[in-house]
């Protein structure tokens, strides 16, 4: 027997991150006998498996750059008024269809504001009809304008009956990167974490030694090249070292990297975790999923955080980690091959590495909460556990 149905929008703009959560989310959701239809606007960069949600694909469209100033379409060209009329008319063709119970949606309006063509029109299509939520993980990028701040919070009291926050609040409180969060407190949910089962066993330690990977890849060029560079300093030298170069990765940049003895460089793989959690070392950056893989194999890290064009998201979290003793950093604008290196024999010789006292439920926490909205209880059932240690 279904527990209530969904409408959950996705779209992402760069990396695979917000997909990769969003699939992890779906999947908890079904286990709760909810069914899910699940709205992707993006382009597919990976095949993500959603436990037989029902999937509809907008006209896709990302991120010209890292800048995230300028959007495109299939075709490579900006996006224009009559591209949104056609994707405004498919999101609200999907609502009606599905008929939901209640709509998740990731990010808006905490982010995703290029969007409000299609999103405000959804959130007025629900009202009366469906309960909304949002999604949204522990960092947001910082905005300074009160305007754009005051809107924010405005939305969410007219439209939204919960925010799903999906962090732990003694790790990282949500007013650290928006200070209004106070005036939406009793809209506020923290989940926990969203992150992955350990994997089930970890394959022989000979099979990968060190494991440099950098997400999707789109933003990953350079950490690539300098990790390579950085194999002959390290303490690491006579050990395998494999990169992935992920689905995002240009072809410049990976046939930069040059294969040599003691090197495998691949696509990004499916045993992802069972390889990083063989690993003696990862090298990587800070994006929610990366931290989140490397949080529950326990894995020896080195982060050097994305930001450039003003993202600060990946630097707060790699931060926040090293304060605790669980990974070295190394800025992405300091990012040599020798202080990689140097990061590198301090990571191995960490003992303190392993996280313990951080909420990793998010999922099956996030899903009780949406069938306790739709059939609704009063939610005392998902409120946050005690904190969990793998």
């Amino acid at each position: 027997m279904s527990a209530g149905r969904v409408l959950f929008y996705v779209q992402h703009l760069l990396g695979i991150g917000h997909t990769m959560r969003a699939a992890q989310l779906t999947r908890a959701m079904r286990r709760a006998a909810l069914d899910v239809t699940y709205v992707a606007g993006g382009f597919d960069a990976i095949e993500t498996d959603l436990a037989g949600a029902g999937l509809l694909r907008l006209p896709p469209v990302r991120a010209a750059d890292a800048s995230f100033t300028s959007l495109v379409g299939a075709d490579g060209a900006p996006i224009d008024d009559a591209w949104r009329a056609r994707r405004r008319t498919a999101l609200l063709d999907a609502f009606h269809a599905a008929d939901p119970d209640l709509v998740l949606i990731e990010m808006f309006p905490f982010g995703r504001w290029q969007f409000r063509f299609e999103l405000l029109p959804l959130l007025q299509a629900a009202r009366g009809r469906a309960q909304v939520v949002c999604s949204v993980r522990d960092i947001l990028v910082a905005k300074s304008e009160p305007s754009r701040l005051a809107a924010i919070v405005d939305t969410v009291e007219r439209h939204f009956a919960t925010v799903l926050v999906h962090g732990d609040p003694d790790f990282i409180p949500l007013d650290e990167t928006f200070a209004p969060a106070r005036q939406i407190a009793h809209k506020l949910r923290y989940t926990g974490y969203v992150a992955p089962e350990p994997p089930a066993c970890a394959m022989d330690e000979s099979a990968a030694a060190v494991i440099v990977s950098a997400g999707g890849g789109g933003t990953g060029g350079a950490l690539m090249r300098a990790a390579l560079a950085a194999r002959p300093l390290s303490p690491l030298a006579a050990a395998t070292w494999r990169f992935l170069t992920g689905p995002s990765l240009s072809d410049r940049e990976r046939t930069a990297l040059a294969p040599q003895p003691g090197v495998v460089i691949e696509p990004a793989r499916p045993d992802f975790r069972a390889l990083l959690a063989a690993a003696a070392l990862s090298v990587s950056q800070a994006g929610y999923n990366t931290v989140m893989d490397l949080l529950t194999c326990r894995t020896r890290s080195v982060l050097v955080p994305f930001s450039s064009h003003g993202q600060t998201e990946q630097a707060l979290r790699a931060r926040r980690l090293a304060e605790r003793g669980w990974a070295e950093v190394v800025a992405e604008e300091e990012l040599t091959p020798a202080r990689l290196a140097a990061a590198i024999g301090r990571a191995l010789a960490n003992d303190a590495h392993r996280p313990d006292g951080i909420d990793l439920d998010g999922a099956r926490r996030s899903a009780a909460i949406l069938a306790g909205l739709i059939g609704g209880t009063t939610l005392r059932e998902a409120e946050p556990a005690p904190h969990i240690s793998l």
